[in-house]
């Protein structure tokens, strides 16, 4: 079988998974996905399902890619990057977290007249319903309104440990401004922990990673020790190119776009690559090629640059631009690009 798990969570709770990516003859770059049985049954490993929330551009996807170590996440300074949960797997000998990686909570999220927006506040809903634990992300500088609405929204309503993690404390000095900060927010709901972090420059995720293991059960891996997804390559490819449409163009415009990955074929010491960029309307098909189509090459040299770093092979990318009229706004167009 090709292509992503798409199991719901209680069965990957039954069985263990392991993703094999086929790295000769015609694959398409294909991940293909088998169940396998060797179980190990150490009595002292631990492995869960760890959740991690926040409001839009708090830093979930910058958190989850350095505690795995491994650019998996796409990142950028506009908000709403997130669109799809993604598994983040980060094993160790005795311990196996598998972190979800949500899109953010927004004032908008729960608006059914736009169907993508809808579609992420549900991806965000439905990665908590099977985790063991769920770690909250926010800014280090003080409790803010859109915190309060992923604590009515979403916090209030489970029954899991939750744990704060306040994020980007290296933009915070003197570090004494922080005491006052988790004080006040130790009395806006009951964590169970709140662990000062930069999810940037690396500091205090060790301590956050043991407060997790705490209370995750007792059970062997979900996972075999070298996977680091479950997602397959086309996905990760689509997501590589999309990153760069965000940081490439305007505060609007990203969030029109979206990239279906057409082929993947690796062919002797070269991977071709062949994907078509969607838009909404024509002129913002023009918008995204640019003047003598300067701003697509731009976009395709950076995307493949991430890409050739992340499979280790060079890379020939091919993208078009298509136009398909107001696919954020209808739940069948969301489904044939994906979005499902």
């Amino acid at each position: 079988m090709a292509g992503a798990l798409r199991h719901k969570r209680p069965e990957l709770r039954n069985h263990r998974y392991r993703i094999v990516t086929q790295k000769s003859g015609n694959t398409g770059g294909r991940v293909d996905v088998g169940v396998t049985t060797n179980m190990s049954e150490e009595a002292d490993h631990k492995a869960g399902f760890v959740a991690i929330v926040g409001r839009p551009n708090v830093g979930k996807s910058t958190l989850l890619n350095h505690i795995l170590g491994s650019k998996l996440s796409i990142t950028s300074r506009k908000p709403q990057t997130t669109r799809q949960r993604l598994l983040g797997i980060h094993s160790t000998d005795n311990l196996q977290m598998i972190f979800v990686d949500t899109p953010g909570l927004s004032p908008t999220s729960r608006n059914k007249s736009n169907a993508l927006n809808h579609y992420m506040y549900l991806e965000t809903i439905r990665s908590t319903l099977d985790v063991d634990v769920c770690v909250h992300l926010i800014d280090a500088d003080g409790w803010s309104d859109g915190d309060e609405q992923v604590s009515n929204r979403l916090l209030l309503q489970l029954e899991i440990p939750v744990i704060c993690a306040l994020n980007k404390i290296d933009l915070i000095s003197p570090k004494s401004r922080l005491l006052p900060v988790m004080q006040a927010v130790s009395q806006v709901y009951d964590y169970k922990a709140i662990i000062p972090v930069s999810a940037l420059k690396n500091q205090g995720l060790d301590i956050l990673v043991g407060e997790i293991s705490k209370y995750l059960p007792q059970q062997p891996k979900y996972f075999e020790a070298d996977q680091l997804t479950d997602k397959p390559l086309r996905f990760l490819v689509g997501e590589w190119i999309r990153e760069q449409i965000i940081r490439q163009l305007g505060e609007e415009l990203p969030y029109r776009t979206t990239v279906v990955v057409e082929t993947y074929k690796e062919q002797n010491n070269i991977t071709l690559i062949d994907a078509i960029i969607y838009v909404e309307r024509e002129s913002q098909k023009r918008i995204v090629i640019g003047k003598g189509g300067r701003r697509i090459k731009t976009i395709g040299s950076q995307a493949r640059r991430s890409i050739e770093k992340f499979i280790d092979r060079q890379v020939h990318l091919d993208l078009r631009v298509r136009t398909k009229a107001n696919w954020t706004q209808a739940p069948t167009e969301l489904a044939t690009l994906g979005y499902q």
